[in-house]
């Protein structure tokens, strides 16, 4: 489909007559720290959305998830993000290392609200902090320590609109690619040799899954 240029919004002013200023309320709810409401949120919250700048200028959004208050809040400006094990990629963590800005958005199932935070991240292989992070007696090897600029609460709209936490208005995913199903195309991984099939990529997955969490 086309896309006829003379819609596009291109300035402040366009957008702004489209949809006014936020109201008063809106405007003023941006903290530059983690208060007590804050915290509460973080330690119910067993997933969050890490979002950073790639070299390539292109904004990269990673998972990250473990049980309900796994990042820890280390004092009212700063935060700790366990690494665990994953696919070995760290697109999130080098782009760190060229652009410090980062952004969490924290997500608590069956809670409409989100909690956003904004601001600069460092990594660290300190022990004592790593060792606060274990699940299981495992501690990760890595961390993602955020200086927190900005934090605030979320309107829950955007989960309503979805009813997310309401299964019977779930959609059908009978129809929805499995991700070794991607990987096996994206990657044109059997024509590389680098797996058989469809089923060994999936065995695969379900093995990291179940033996390689911590």
């Amino acid at each position: 489909m086309k896309i006829d240029d003379a819609y596009l919004v291109t300035d402040r002013a366009s957008l702004r007559s489209i949809v006014p200023e936020a109201g008063p309320r809106a405007a003023v709810k941006v903290i530059d720290h983690i208060d007590t409401h804050c915290a509460r949120f973080i330690a119910a919250s067993p997933f969050l959305v890490l979002g950073t700048y790639g070299p390539d200028g292109l904004v990269d959004l990673s998972p990250k998830g473990d049980p309900a208050g796994f990042v820890a809040v280390l004092d009212d400006k700063t935060l700790a993000v366990p690494d665990r094990f994953g696919n070995g990629r760290l697109d999130s963590f080098e782009n760190l290392l060229e652009n410090p800005a980062v952004s969490l958005i924290f997500v608590i199932p069956s809670h409409n609200d989100t909690l956003r935070v904004g601001g600069r991240g460092r990594l660290t292989t300190q022990p004592d902090i790593l060792q606060r992070l274990a699940v299981k007696g495992r501690a990760p090897s890595l961390a993602l320590i955020v200086t927190v600029e900005e934090a605030y609460l979320h309107c829950a709209k955007s989960m309503v609109r979805a009813q997310m936490w309401h299964p019977n208005a779930w959609p059908d995913t009978s129809d929805v690619p499995t991700m070794a199903e991607a990987m096996v195309t994206h990657g044109k991984l059997v024509e590389q040799g680098l797996v058989q099939d469809t089923a060994e990529m999936q065995s695969i997955i379900d093995n990291d899954r179940e033996n390689r969490l911590y």
